[in-house]
């Protein structure tokens, strides 16, 4: 694991006084070092490029968030009483019912940006339900509030929640009713009595703040560290979105994975400041042996009877390659969505960073070189679309969540059926065509053979089976209406649609160079002229580009047949919908997409093959 990661390749640096070693989590420290005054410089430019960056929210909106949440408190407390009356409980009992909102995520640990969400969480007494007093009366409430926008309720998620806008500040509110009458303003939730007598779902509710008060009081030095904490957590955040590695929804790793990661090289390097946590992260996180689990602390059990992560015990935890294990009882993976593709994207986005900052070490980069974006457009030959269309706005917002929350089903799918010969990157962010007159959306995922696979030339890997799987299981949507529909589709990196690009259009591809000499080099003959092979290639490209229809225009001759509902007929999915049945094959090709007998191993490459 980290047992070989040495400051400068020697030994831990020893605590000034030889007293024994403290421990401030499971592991030993690795270093006690401060910095120094190239340090210090180092980190005055970090958080001069974070601030320039913008993500530090202004007073004003700070201000506002506080008001938002203190005007949620308060509508939870008069719902709470409404409730208590209505359910004939004494005039007494009214006037001391309460319900308490608590805030957990990146709100509560001090690193949220500007426009950022805020997780809630409710807790209110036994007798108040989620099923119907939340999600029906107090869902009724908000929803009848000219405050709020939005109002979303997702009662079948993971964790159920109710998402909306109170007053433009995006809020995530859960719900968690403990074994309590009375819920008093100071509940202390640290303490595992709180689970008493609660379900799976109010369990994982209340863990959320369980989860961030606990990281808190695990990261050392207390005030001094936690500052220090934060800042690492809001670089490391930023350059996660930066790279296209921060989503949990989509099998990467949200913000409460990135704290858990930042907090135990915080225990690791107790004395580091920002500049040195940031180099220390991907120093230890590119020498990480996966699967073994980062921990803060030793996995606590108790009585109450529920689960916690064990691979010993349960077969289902020995399945997990990346487990980031939560200190709050019950302890959980909280990356369990992480599958064996995207686990390769972020050790390849930990070596980019290591290596980056390595540079920045040797001076010969500066930290904006770090926070370079991931060029998804251009990393792949081939890629997966996923269209989304719905009838109106309203419908596409959480028809959108739900396909977005099934994409990680499709990455695990086509791993499975093809023996995990082909990888995913899925892309952790929506694209819409504004020239559309309808609500759309769509997805992207890049596809790429697994580095090392031995797949023979001219292999194709057919996976129509497995979209079809997909796309029944995305249609049975419980909340699914009229218009509802999505396309799946593959699209070469020429083919791409423009308003994937910032710009609206794709940038000049720059030559990569060779060791020895430069691509171009090599396909010119001795007077310096383009070779005639070379020209015929180029030709032989040109002209099937010119025969496919690029951009949004081709979504209807490349999009795949999805299983329709007579409802969905009509004006909305004009211009997706196929004329024709359409098949997904992988086909191993040569790079130019001749056949060849070269030794050199071929390259993926996407075909759709029309059946008609």
């Amino acid at each position: 694991m980290v047992g070989s990661e040495r400051e400068n390749g020697s030994s831990p640096t020893p605590p000034p006084q030889k007293a024994e070693v403290k421990k401030y989590g499971v592991m030993k420290p690795i270093s006690y070092a401060g910095p120094t005054a190239v340090d210090i410089r180092r980190n005055t430019l970090l958080e001069q490029l974070l601030r320039d960056s913008g993500v530090y929210e202004g007073a004003e909106e700070t201000a506002k968030r506080e008001e938002v949440l203190r005007r949620l408190d308060q509508i939870v407390k008069d719902w709470v009483k409404q409730l208590t009356r209505q359910k004939g409980y004494t005039e007494k009992m009214v006037e001391e019912a309460n319900g308490i909102v608590r805030t957990f995520g990146s709100y509560r640990l001090g690193v949220h940006g500007p426009n950022a969400d805020i997780d809630t969480l409710c807790i209110g007494p036994s007798y108040v339900n989620r099923e119907h007093d939340f999600f029906t009366i107090l869902h009724n409430i908000l929803l009848g509030m000219e405050e709020v926008a939005e109002l979303q309720a997702i009662d079948d998620a993971h964790v159920p929640v109710m998402k909306f806008k109170f007053q433009g500040i995006s809020i995530d509110l859960l719900y968690a009713s403990v074994s309590l009458l009375i819920v008093p303003e100071d509940l202390d939730i640290s303490h595992n009595s709180v689970l008493y007598n609660t379900d799976e779902q109010t369990v994982r509710s209340l863990n959320g703040c369980r989860v961030a008060d606990q990281i808190l009081k695990l990261v050392p030095n207390v005030e001094a560290c936690i500052l220090n904490f934060c800042t690492t957590l809001r670089c490391l955040k930023f350059w996660a979105k930066r790279r296209g590695v921060y989503s949990n929804v989509t099998g990467f790793l949200g913000g409460v994975n990135w704290a858990l990661l930042v907090a135990q090289v915080c225990q690791l390097y107790p004395n580091a400041i920002p500049s040195m946590l940031v180099s220390r992260f991907f120093r230890v996180y590119t020498h990480w042996r996966w699967p073994n689990p980062v921990m803060l602390s030793p996995i606590e059990d108790d009585d109450l009877g529920f689960s916690v992560w064990d691979p010993r015990k349960w077969k289902s935890d020995r399945t997990h390659l990346m487990p980031i294990i939560t200190p709050a009882y019950p302890c959980m993976n909280s990356s369990y969505n992480v599958s064996a593709s995207t686990l390769h994207v972020m050790v390849e986005q930990f070596h980019f960073g290591n290596k980056v900052c390595e540079e920045i070490e040797l001076n010969r980069a500066n930290w904006s070189a770090l926070f370079e974006p991931c060029l998804f457009f251009e990393s792949y030959k081939n890629y997966l679309q996923v269209d989304v269309v719905a009838a109106d706005a309203d419908d596409l917002l959480s028809w959108r969540g739900w396909v977005e929350s099934r994409l990680r089903f499709l990455t695990l799918k086509i791993e499975r059926d093809t023996v995990s010969t082909l990888q995913c990157h899925p892309f952790p962010k929506a694209y819409a065509d504004t020239s559309k007159p309808f609500s759309h959306c769509a997805f992207f995922m890049g596809l790429q053979r697994q580095p090392g696979a031995k797949v023979q030339e001219n292999n194709q890997f057919d996976i129509r089976s497995t979209v079809d799987e997909f796309k029944l299981e995305v249609n049975s949507y419980e909340h699914w209406r009229p218009g509802m529909d999505i396309f799946v589709s593959h699209v070469r990196r020429r083919d791409l649609p423009a308003y994937v690009f910032p710009q609206g259009h794709r940038r000049q591809r720059q030559i990569r160079h060779t060791p020895q000499s430069s691509t171009t080099t090599s396909n010119r003959d001795a007077r310096g002229s383009i070779s005639p092979s070379y020209e015929r290639r180029s030709k032989r490209k040109n002209d099937e580009g010119s025969n496919g229809d690029a951009g949004p225009s081709s979504l209807k001759k490349q999009a795949s047949v999805s299983p329709q509902r007579a409802e969905t007929a009509g004006p909305i999915t004009q211009g997706l919908t196929p004329e024709s049945p359409v098949q997904l094959k992988v086909v191993m090709e040569s790079e130019d997409g001749a056949k060849t007998e070269s030794m050199q191993p071929p390259a993926i490459r996407l075909s759709l093959e029309s059946t008609a």
